[in-house]
């Protein structure tokens, strides 16, 4: 769900300072959720964009607070057997957006504390927040649920949408290897932009496909070599990237 689209919600959502905006975007995404439930879906996403400010003096920080996780409890309540993934990210379309980050993401879950409640990680996102996607993972499977990944790249100062592993091969690795090691059986996306660039798009994914299958192979391997998580316990840097580099370059 993205709602930035619909020019009634240029100033909010779940934030608008109109009530009968806000349950406008509460009631259309419960009807999300009830067209999802009909088609056997159990998962949806909402990347909540278009609730946020530009202008210093102009929202009342509590307020909108407020109104967003009550929202947000107002949906998960709305059908407990769908999953609701919340998405975040710095900016965009807003100068600064309410759940712009990790730490604020999963405070504002607990707040709502819901069970169907969980986080999107939007690996070019987690980049342009000043996170590392590895780190990101762990917090969230370890205070929420891991319940999407984009999988895509950047270079962190916006959301550039590049081919998976083009810019960051490393934490992409270290990212995988996270999910692997605890499990992580979940969907993962694309969200990658081949269209500014008029690149062929099957061809791309097919690329990130590739780049996926072969890093996630190189991650799996890691996970069982008890050197590196020996190395990783005793904070010995030297020794885990010549781990990692050997198992991606060889000896």
């Amino acid at each position: 769900m993205r709602y930035y689209s619909d020019p009634g919600f240029k100033l909010g959502a779940f934030t608008h300072p109109d009530s009968r905006v806000r349950q406008a975007a509460i009631d259309l995404t419960k009807k999300a959720m009830d067209l999802l439930a009909q088609t056997g879906g159990n998962l949806l996403t909402i990347w909540l964009g278009q609730d946020g400010w530009e202008y210093p003096f102009q929202v009342d920080y509590e307020a909108i607070w407020e109104a967003e996780t009550d929202a947000i409890r107002e949906v998960a309540d709305h059908n407990p057997s769908i999953q609701i993934s919340i998405e975040y990210k710095p900016s965009e379309p807003r100068s600064f957006s309410l759940l712009s980050n990790l730490g604020t993401t999963l405070l504002g879950l607990k707040k709502v504390d819901r069970p169907n409640l969980g986080v999107t990680l939007d690996f070019a996102h987690v980049l342009y927040a000043g996170e590392l996607p590895a780190f990101a993972a762990a917090l969230i499977q370890r205070e929420s649920q891991l319940l999407g990944i984009h999988l895509n790249d950047g270079y962190g100062r916006r959301d550039d949408g590049l081919m998976v592993g083009a810019v960051n091969l490393m934490q992409t690795l270290e990212l995988l290897y996270q999910l692997i090691r605890k499990g992580f059986d979940g969907v993962i996306y694309f969200d990658t932009f081949p269209d500014i660039t008029g690149l062929d798009p099957v061809q791309e994914c097919e690329n990130n496909i590739a780049m996926v299958n072969a890093l996630w192979g190189v991650a799996k391997r890691l996970t069982e070599q008890k050197d590196l998580l020996e190395a990783i316990k005793n904070q010995d840097a030297v020794v885990s990237q010549n781990l990692v580099r050997q198992a991606i370059l060889g000896a």
